[in-house]
């Protein structure tokens, strides 16, 4: 069953949908990443470790940068795909983006991401493809499961941020919570902040 989500995002042409989807355990990550290295077209996608995402927001801010770049004519890599995954990082060192926030061999949960940049790319033929060449389990694309595969000491320390607050104990789980979001909600905001901000100083 196929759990990819096509997503119109605001400010952008309805022409250009994105459709994205989520797996853990996986178990084809080298594979992958050699598709990618070898500039196999059928593989031109956004392989992202999900585990460097914080929310939904946190990866569709990246991927409406991209996509944007890529409509106006201002990509500062290969395409809009590998513009997503430099569009997470907070410096403009290309290559660094990639090891950081990309595919690699030993990547457990992956964040797939597509462009419509032709009318052949489409939900159905998207996820035909990802149905045929992921060996993982395909699992919501929503906040929740993201929760559970964000790594947030190594997101801190991509974006250098410095060491996250001790996490409460589950007996103060319950007094601290809105705590727990707050925090959760300051992490995102500066992420999304350094997004927006790389390459204009």
């Amino acid at each position: 069953m196929s759990l990819l989500e096509t997503i119109n995002l605001s400010h952008l042409p309805p022409s250009v949908p994105v459709h994205i989807a989520l797996y853990r355990d996986l178990k084809n990550a080298s594979f992958l990443r050699q598709q990618l290295l070898s500039g196999n077209s059928e593989f031109e996608y956004a392989f992202i470790d999900a585990s460097m995402i914080l929310s939904r927001t946190h990866i569709l801010a990246a991927t409406f940068r991209a996509v944007n770049d890529y409509l106006n004519g201002r990509l500062k890599s290969r395409n809009v795909h590998s513009e997503i995954v430099f569009s997470l990082s907070p410096n403009n060192n290309i290559a660094e983006s990639f090891r950081k926030f990309g595919l690699t061999d030993a990547t457990n949960d992956l964040l797939v991401i597509k462009v419509s940049v032709s009318s052949e790319i489409t939900h159905d033929s998207v996820a035909q493809h990802l149905g045929q060449v992921v060996e993982g389990s395909a699992v919501p694309f929503n906040d929740e499961t993201l929760s559970a595969i964000s790594d947030i000491s190594k997101i801190r320390k991509a974006y250098k941020m410095g060491a996250a607050p001790g996490k409460p104990t589950k007996a103060a789980s319950n007094q601290t919570n809105g705590t727990h979001d707050n925090t959760q909600r300051d992490l995102e905001i500066a992420l999304l902040g350094a997004i927006a901000l790389r390459g204009a100083t």
